[in-house]
């Protein structure tokens, strides 16, 4: 078993634009070993190709950043070989995907993340704080957006076996944690949405997925919950990020600052007056896995918190009416 004061030693498998950022967000940070790379694309300069290549190295824990289709079986078979496992979103392309991944996290008693990384921007930060302490009041509102201008840029996005769905599984995912995780997981009572693909409703057409949806979420804390997403918007800028939260002393809300997808500002509400809260630069895109690594350096085990990971699948099915 791993000491606490050992150094970690961790596999990458995947080492694309996100996994490479990942990567390089820990070794800069200094709080763990990066000893083994694997990615199929040969043009990634990885020591290995294969899975099974990288669990034959003597490793503490995993990064994963593939395909979504591969997210949780691989993440499985990272656990049950005693490893740690921090692994891109969506863990799973649905809740019964994703109960398989933390039920083996469990069972092998392996500290279990996923790169929900808006949690870790200091805007979120304080405005969960803010929430918490019952400054803002009762939370009876939430909106939220992602709006891209761009949709991604491999194929398999756009196949829902592969994916698991379109913009709500790419981008709306972090919607709903934000604001499940912000408010501290109150049960879900009620969800309605609407998916559109190039315009028009998706319905039931297996073969595509959204790239514009529309959902609300109503939770049993009686806050309201509505949120929108979508790829390739006519936004008149590269993106639309926001969180925005009322309550009955005040409101906050994390926007990002022209159109960037990396720069953000938080402000608090009162009346007609604002407070700035946060403004960037904020170094916030590798927070989350070195957070992990920390923690997995520090000898810990499986977190219970793991199980709000179905929380948000749950939500996220709900809203694609499964």
């Amino acid at each position: 078993m791993m000491q606490a004061t050992e150094t970690v030693r961790l596999g990458f498998l995947g080492v694309g634009w996100i996994g490479r950022h990942r990567m390089e967000a820990i070794g800069r940070s200094g709080v763990a070993q990066i000893a083994a790379i694997a990615d199929p694309n040969p043009e990634a300069g990885a020591q290995f190709a294969t899975l099974d290549e990288l669990l034959e190295q003597e490793l503490d824990g995993m990064v994963i950043a593939t395909p979504s289709v591969q997210h949780a079986d691989q993440s499985i078979r990272a656990l049950e070989h005693g490893l740690a496992v921090f692994c891109q979103k969506p863990l799973g392309r649905t809740a019964a995907e994703t109960r398989r991944v933390v039920d083996a996290a469990r069972a092998a008693d392996r500290l279990l993340a996923v790169d929900l990384s808006y949690r870790f921007t200091a805007g979120m930060r304080h405005i969960q704080q803010l929430i918490a302490g019952g400054k803002l009041g009762r939370i009876y509102a939430v909106d939220l957006v992602f709006h891209n201008a761009y949709g991604p840029d491999k194929p398999w996005f756009y196949d829902p076996g592969l994916s698991g769905g379109g913009c709500v599984m790419d981008l709306g995912v972090h919607l709903v944690d934000l604001a499940l995780w912000t408010l501290g997981f109150p049960e879900v009572a009620g969800v309605s949405s609407r998916l559109f693909a190039g315009g028009e409703p998706l319905g039931s057409r297996p073969e595509r997925v959204e790239d514009y949806a529309i959902a609300r979420l109503d939770l049993d804390s009686g806050t309201s919950v509505q949120l929108a997403c979508s790829w390739r918007l006519p936004a008149g800028t590269d993106a639309v990020i926001g969180a925005a939260f009322y309550g009955t002393e005040g409101g906050a809300a994390l926007r990002n600052v022209g159109g960037s997808f990396y720069d953000f500002t938080a402000e608090r509400f009162r009346g007609t007056s604002r407070e700035v809260l946060t403004t960037h630069p904020d170094e916030w895109g590798g927070r989350a896995a070195v957070d992990w690594a920390v923690r997995l350096g520090a000898g810990e085990r499986f977190d219970p918190e793991a199980e709000r990971l179905v929380d948000v699948a749950a939500a996220l099915d709900r809203i694609y009416e499964r």
